[in-house]
């Protein structure tokens, strides 16, 4: 990220997790968005296109949202976590995903064929819902994925500072050379 966009406390912090966030907000944005998609005909489409089940195509097409979810949340650090801008970032990263996935791999992968005519503005307006929701959805899930500070528990398990970058894996902080026992 260019250095004038961290300057504003931009990169995520040690107790936030937005990858699982993302993660987990991208799986949740597929219901509306797979609503759209039948509703379209496009989930259909796109079955035929690729040449597989129904639910194949489906259950690989949450699979790819959820990851998409994830790389979102990694990609806009704590701009993601944004609950008046969410959403905007959202729909833009949804129409990214439109524009590299429906209209650049799936005719690379099918040997040229793509959806058209209501199967292709529901693919559109499915990937719009779909950022639109992730966005809305990622700062309340992330919300809950933060590590409470105050729950030495929690500090432990998530081995934060000076700990976390000297601690080797598997070993607790605690028992790290110089630190005291609890």
């Amino acid at each position: 990220m260019p250095s004038f966009l961290s300057a504003h406390g931009l990169d995520p912090g040690p107790t936030q997790r937005p990858l699982p966030a993302g993660l987990l907000s991208g799986a949740l944005a597929t219901v509306p968005a797979t609503l759209m998609l039948a509703l379209s005909g496009a989930l259909r489409a796109e079955a035929e296109i690729l040449g597989l089940p129904l639910g194949a195509t489906l259950g690989i097409g949450c699979a790819i949202m959820a990851a998409a979810g994830g790389v979102y949340g990694r990609l806009f650090g704590r701009g993601a976590n944004d609950r008046r801008g969410g959403w905007l970032f959202g729909m833009a990263y949804g129409f990214l995903l439109w524009m590299a996935g429906a209209v650049l791999l799936l005719p690379l992968i099918s040997g040229g064929q793509a959806p058209a005519g209501f199967a292709a503005i529901g693919i559109v307006i499915s990937l719009l819902l779909w950022g639109t929701a992730m966005g809305g959805i990622f700062p309340h899930v992330h919300r809950r994925l933060h590590v409470d500070v105050s729950d030495p528990d929690a500090l432990c398990r998530a081995r934060l500072g000076s700990e976390a970058a000297s601690a080797d894996p598997g070993r607790s902080p605690a028992s790290q050379p110089g630190n005291k026992e609890r």
